[in-house]
């Protein structure tokens, strides 16, 4: 399959009555029950396919990144892009590439072979690239409980819309990604001293006040359980700067 619409079965201007249906259709035959447990992976990429086709925001920053980046048919892009594995700029496109053909763990691979969180995709591609690249990869890591590794994507994405707006619109649906993977998950798979970086990191990031009042609230208490009570006054008194309590 070369894209979400192709897993689906359904055409380029399906709406969004057929994009279920034929989700429906296709989940059926990958339940556990029938399929086993093997069906795992491709029930997740249908999800994905699903979750973003019927999503009229998503899909549309899909369609865009898609058309954008996909290259003319007839020339064999991937292959192109594997041969020239010692070039960062061709392994960050081949990156993007299998993301968008629905080769999720070919591009994590690849991606963390390169260096994960530390490869700089950034410099390799167009912003609007590497925005897209890093959206749709921050939404694989976190289905794989990699959800450190998303926020750090979700994080730079922010900062860089806040510095010049590309999302726009869509920017809700990365806030609110942030902020679930912040509450639910984000904790649980880091230590104390990386909590409080993400913690001080989510302060930076230009929230709205109540979102802040919430990390003020757990920087406080995790400041707190490392004896760090000197810092956890400075924050609650709003006197502090990014990281100045790590120690």
């Amino acid at each position: 399959m070369n894209n979400y619409y192709e897993l689906l079965g359904v055409d380029r201007d399906a709406s969004a009555d057929e994009i279920k249906k034929a989700f429906r259709k296709k989940a059926k035959r990958l339940h556990p029950d029938i399929a086993g447990k093997e069906a795992e992976g491709r029930m997740r990429k249908l999800l994905t396919a699903y979750e973003t086709l019927f999503n009229g925001d998503r899909r549309y920053e899909y369609d865009r990144a898609y058309s954008r980046f996909v290259k003319k048919p007839g020339f064999d892009y991937r292959t192109w892009l594997r041969e020239r594995s010692d070039s960062p700029e061709c392994q960050a496109k081949l990156v993007f590439f299998y993301l968008l053909h629905l080769e999720d763990d070919e591009a994590i691979s690849l991606w963390q072979k390169n260096g994960g969180i530390h490869f700089p995709m950034e410099n390799y591609l167009d912003k609007e690239d590497w925005m897209d690249c890093a959206f749709i990869l921050a939404e694989e890591l976190d289905k794989r409980r990699q959800s450190y590794e998303a926020f750090r994507l979700l994080s730079q994405i922010i900062t860089e819309e806040r510095r010049r707006p590309y999302f726009k619109h869509f920017t809700v649906e990365i806030e609110k990604l942030v902020r679930e993977i912040s509450r639910l998950r984000l904790k649980p798979q880091t230590d104390t001293e990386t909590w409080i970086g993400c913690l001080q990191t989510l302060l930076d990031l230009g929230f709205p006040t109540r979102d802040d009042a919430v990390w003020t609230r757990s920087l406080i208490q995790a400041l707190k359980s490392i004896g760090d009570h000197a810092g956890a006054e400075q924050v609650a008194s709003g006197n502090f700067r990014q990281r100045e309590f790590i120690k």
